[in-house]
């Protein structure tokens, strides 16, 4: 299961609202980078088959979260974080055993 914060609802609220579509989000990780895996994000027009992702609803948002990526997702926390001029949102994922120097990868 993953959750979000308030603040990361809100954000994601106000995105969708922007783009005048959307149901949710979908969340999921890939191989690249130097730590071996990096969390995928992408807004969902069209809801996912129940065997493509699994939806759980955070805050009052869906949030559908790849099959493949559920081992690797479970217990994460999605926040938004400012961190000086830089602001995104941060996945607090326990399943983490250690992530690149630059923060863009992670493995377990």
């Amino acid at each position: 299961m993953i959750t979000l914060t308030e603040e990361a609802a809100q954000k994601i609220e106000t995105q969708i609202a922007k783009r005048g579509r959307g149901q949710g989000i979908k969340i999921g990780v890939r191989t690249t980078g130097c730590s071996g895996l990096a969390y995928t994000l992408e807004f969902v027009d069209v809801e996912p088959s129940t065997q493509e992702a699994a939806l759980y609803e955070s805050h009052g948002i869906k949030v559908w979260v790849e099959g493949k990526a559920a081992p690797y997702l479970a217990g994460t926390t999605m926040s938004w974080e400012r961190k000086g001029l830089n602001e995104g949102f941060e996945f607090l994922n326990p399943n983490e055993a250690g992530r690149c120097g630059c923060g863009e990868s992670f493995n377990v």
